[in-house]
């Protein structure tokens, strides 16, 4: 489901005498063209919030504490390190 914070648009087409269902279905679609609602709809599809800073520091610190577990195990013998996992200092 998806919310816009904008106000809603809605987009009414009504049928004239002697006019077929393709062709209010096409006035329909130029409308919704031309009103913009797709192009912001699709931008705004994949995009995530952005992490707050708290986030992305406790991500940081577990990804730091995992790291340097998986050294100290390499150190002790207990992990065998990958041919191209060597240190990068």
């Amino acid at each position: 489901m998806l919310m816009l914070q904008t106000h809603m648009i809605n987009i009414e087409v009504e049928k004239n005498s002697n006019e077929s269902n393709a062709s209010i279905l096409r006035r329909f679609t130029k409308k919704v063209q031309g009103s913009g609602i797709l192009p912001r709809v699709r931008s705004i599809r994949y995009s995530g919030r952005k992490l707050s800073s708290y986030k992305v520091k406790i991500a940081k610190l577990s990804s730091l504490t995992k790291k340097a577990e998986i050294e100290n195990l390499i150190k002790m013998g207990k992990i065998i390190e990958k041919e191209g996992q060597s240190k990068r200092k």
